[in-house]
């Protein structure tokens, strides 16, 4: 998973499709969505996601309508496709980052 510093946020959002994993540091939840996102990049074999810190990006979290923490919000040309709340499992989410 590669961390995003703000100088990096609106580069990643123009690639073709950016998976981006938002989080906070001290939230349970995140961290066990963390580790659902990071069996998926060990299974795929490669870096799929982008994390960052809801806290350091407050106006990321307003512009693209976060309403909680963990989301996994996913770009295509530079617009909103998909947001993910429910982590629901890792097979779950292995079959979300196929199907995109």
């Amino acid at each position: 998973m590669i961390n995003i510093v703000e100088t990096d946020v609106q580069s990643i959002i123009q690639e073709g499709q950016a998976r981006i994993f938002v989080h906070t540091p001290f939230c349970g939840t995140c961290q066990l969505a963390e580790r659902m996102l990071l069996a998926v990049e060990a299974v795929m074999k490669m870096e799929y996601y982008h994390k960052l810190n809801a806290s350091l990006f407050p106006d990321f979290m307003q512009q693209h309508q976060i309403e909680s923490v963990p989301c996994l919000i996913t770009f295509q040309d530079g617009q909103v496709k998909d947001k993910t709340y429910a982590f629901q499992s890792v097979q779950h989410m292995l079959a979300k980052t196929i199907s995109e």
